[in-house]
């Protein structure tokens, strides 16, 4: 039997062409999470990298009110969202002059809530690619088992036996195995490789994080001695 496709595709029966074209869906849906979560890794880096250029002087000079509005300008980074939120909060509480709690400790509170919704949004339709590699497999070889029937089915039918008769069959029958691996194996290795990426953004949103908190504790920490010493001059 040669290779042909066409072949094959004609030869194959109802139920083997709707798991084919279950795998061609599962592939179409592992390509589109692919490059959309590719191109939106890269827009946040390039934003997070402009975001910071422009607040890392106010940060330097401890001018942290008008953060939170550049931050809004940079909706794609996931940096601008994580110290946006931060600083936000903390001025908040700084501001509400009858709340008992720190502003520096609310914000680490919603440090801690953003980077969970952060987190969950950096491995939107990552499940995607995680069922697939699972699945697909499995759908190939349901595909198999069902052409495998239909050929010894066939020979039944027909009574004719032997390895002729039944390797054609066999054969057409694998293929939709093979189609199953060539959908299954790349959204692994992009699942894997998705995976690491967002545990890089992630590692650096937390160190980011952790650096400004630091910062509001020691500039919180001096106010009051602040205050004090302009009452004394």
């Amino acid at each position: 039997m040669s290779f042909d496709l066409a072949h094959i595709w004609a030869s194959t029966g109802l139920l083997g062409k709707i798991i084919a074209g279950v795998l061609l869906l599962m592939g179409i849906a592992s390509i589109g999470v692919v490059v959309e979560r590719v191109i939106a890794l890269s827009r946040s880096a390039k934003d997070s990298l402009r975001f910071v250029q422009r607040i890392s002087p106010l940060i330097d000079s401890w001018q942290v009110d008008s953060i939170p509005g550049i931050a809004d300008e940079y909706k794609s980074s996931a940096l601008a969202r994580m110290l946006g939120g931060i600083i936000k909060r903390y001025v908040t509480g700084r501001d509400d002059r009858a709340g008992k709690v720190s502003p520096v400790e609310l914000a680490r509170n919603e440090g801690e809530r953003q980077r969970d919704a952060i987190g969950h949004d950096l491995r939107r339709g990552m499940s995607v690619l995680s069922s697939v590699g699972s699945v697909a497999p499995f759908v190939g070889l349901l595909g198999t088992v069902v052409g495998i029937i239909g050929a010894f089915q066939g020979i039944a039918t027909t009574g004719s036996g032997g390895l002729g008769a039944v390797s054609a069959g066999i054969a057409e029958a694998l293929i939709v195995t093979a189609f199953g691996l060539m959908v299954a194996i790349p959204a692994v290795l992009f699942f894997n490789y998705l995976s690491a990426r967002v545990a890089t953004v992630e590692g650096a949103l937390t160190r980011s994080a952790s650096e400004l908190l630091d910062e509001m504790e020691n500039r919180h920490g001096r106010q009051p001695e602040l205050v004090e010493h302009k009452k004394a001059a």
